[in-house]
C-alpha cells in the first residue's frame, strides 16, 4: 500500500459485543453485493469514490463525527482522507476496498491490502449513527475473511492512534495483540489532518487469521 491513506484510518465501532450481524464464513471473493444479515458487501469501484469520502469524513472530523464514538475531533482537525488517496486505494493492484451496504445505501468500508503474507487493514468508517450496533465488528470480520481467502493471509496488521485507548481496547477483543510497534504521525502533512496535539503516533496491532 505504500502506506495509502495513512490508515491510521482505523477506528471501529462501539463496543457492542452482540451477536447480531456476526455470521461471516464463507468462501470466495465478494465482487457482487452478497447478504450478510441486513448487510450486503461488496468491492468498491470508481465510481464509489465520492461517496466514500463523505463517509470517512463524517466518521472522522467535524461536530457531526461527535454522534458516533469513532470521532477524532478533539485529536485533529482538517480532512481524513481526499479523492486521490480513496482512489489509488480501490486501484490498488495489491488491495481491495470493501463496502458495506443496507438496503443500498453505504454504512461502511475499509481497506484491505495484501502485504506478503500478511494483509493490511485501513480507512475503516462506519457511520456516526449507526456505531454501536454490530456493523463495525461485522465488517472487520467480513475483512478478516476476505484476505484469507483472496491471499491466504496469516495475519492482519493495523495501525490505531495510540491515544484511542478505547478503540485499541476493541481490537484487543477482536483478537488483535499489540507487539509494542509505533510509527510517527505525519506531521506537516495536511492531507492526513491538522494534528490539535504535538504527542500524536500510530500503534500497530496484530492478527493471526490462519491463511494458507
Amino acid at each position: 500500500m505504500n502506506e495509502p491513506v495513512i490508515d491510521p484510518d482505523t477506528a471501529a465501532e462501539a463496543a457492542a459485543d452482540t451477536a447480531a450481524e456476526s455470521g461471516t464464513e464463507g468462501s470466495g471473493g465478494a465482487d457482487a453485493a452478497r447478504p450478510l444479515g441486513e448487510l450486503a458487501f461488496r468491492f468498491a469501484v470508481a465510481a464509489d469514490v465520492p461517496a466514500l469520502v463523505e463517509l470517512v469524513e463524517s466518521a472522522y472530523r467535524g461536530d457531526a463525527s461527535r454522534v458516533g464514538w469513532t470521532t477524532e475531533a478533539d485529536l485533529l482537525g482538517g480532512q481524513r482522507t481526499d479523492p486521490e488517496g480513496v482512489a489509488g486505494a480501490i486501484g490498488n493492484p495489491d488491495g481491495l476496498v470493501l463496502l458495506a451496504e443496507r438496503d443500498g445505501e453505504l454504512v461502511a468500508c475499509c481497506q484491505v491490502e495484501r502485504r506478503g503474507e500478511r494483509a493490511y487493514f485501513g480507512m475503516f468508517s462506519v457511520r456516526p449513527g449507526l456505531q454501536g450496533g454490530g456493523v463495525g465488528r461485522a465488517v472487520l470480520a467480513e475483512a478478516e475473511r476476505v484476505a484469507v481467502a483472496e491471499w491466504g493471509a496469516r495475519e492482519m496488521e493495523l495501525a490505531a492512534i495510540a491515544q484511542r485507548a478505547d478503540l485499541i481496547a476493541w481490537y484487543e477483543r477482536r483478537g488483535y495483540h499489540r507487539p509494542g510497534v509505533f510509527s510517527p504521525f505525519p506531521y506537516g502533512d495536511e492531507r492526513f489532518g491538522i494534528p490539535l496535539r504535538p504527542d500524536l503516533r500510530f500503534e500497530h496491532l496484530v492478527k493471526e487469521l490462519g491463511g494458507s
